[in-house]
């Protein structure tokens, strides 16, 4: 009978562990989900869960071969599979990164994670206070620092504007009086082509400007000068 209290205890500790393992992997996953990446809520609940089945398994691993001594040819690291683990996610962490012209996205993706499956291993072997301290640091960081950012330290961004006249002579001055208007807006470099046969002109301006960026607006300002027949944005390449 009380053999089966402690194999009833046992089980009811393991699942209580996989259970908090999706509960704060489920957390962080929620904040990447809310902010649009693909690797959300189901993705990081899988790895935390995962990662602390993993932690469980290395360290019941050395409870099954405890009985064999110094003269054994088995020998047993509980550290290994967690080793693994971490090395693994890697791979996993490298599929959520993109890389534009100007940018790399899903570091902090792939970099959460990371976390997560520090998170889960942390579970497993039964370092719960610091796993949760963990979680509730890193929910801090995300939500908070992510609107700190935006609003306090806008980023420099690299777009490349191209423009389309037809008919006009020398719009450049006009393009460059709009522009202006907005502060923190540089032109960096400018490419023209003049297309003498269908009497087109085509500027591509290489611009240099904070974050928070007003397209739409810039877009309809320069819609109104005369003989513009295309206006496109693009992600310019960081130097």
């Amino acid at each position: 009978m009380i053999c089966k209290m402690l194999e009833w205890h046992d089980a009811f500790t393991e699942l209580m562990k996989l259970l908090l393992a999706a509960i704060l992997g489920g957390a962080i996953g929620l904040e990447r989900e809310s902010h649009g990446q693909a690797a959300g809520i189901r993705t990081n609940i899988i790895i935390c869960v995962g990662a602390c089945l993993m932690m469980m398994l290395s360290l019941h691993m050395e409870t099954l071969y405890r009985h064999l001594d110094a003269d054994s040819v088995v020998r047993l690291d509980p550290g290994r599979i967690a080793s693994y683990a971490i090395a693994s996610m890697g791979f996993l962490g490298a599929g959520a990164i993109i890389k534009g012209k100007g940018s790399v996205r899903g570091l902090t993706t792939a970099a959460g994670l990371w976390l997560v499956t520090g998170v889960g291993l942390s579970v497993g072997a039964g370092y719960f206070f610091p796993a949760l301290a963990c979680t509730f640091l890193s929910l801090i960081f995300l939500y908070g620092l992510r609107r700190i950012t935006k609003s306090v330290l806008p980023r420099d961004i690299y777009t490349v504007l191209s423009l389309q006249f037809h008919g006009i002579q020398n719009p450049f001055d006009q393009i460059k009086r709009i522009l202006y208007e907005y502060p923190g807006i540089s032109i960096q470099f400018v490419n023209f082509k003049h297309d003498i046969t269908s009497h087109t002109m085509t500027y591509r301006l290489r611009l240099l400007s904070k974050e928070i960026i007003h397209r739409a607006e810039i877009s309809n300002r320069l819609s109104e000068l005369k003989g513009l027949e295309k206006i496109s944005w693009e992600e310019g390449i960081v130097p």
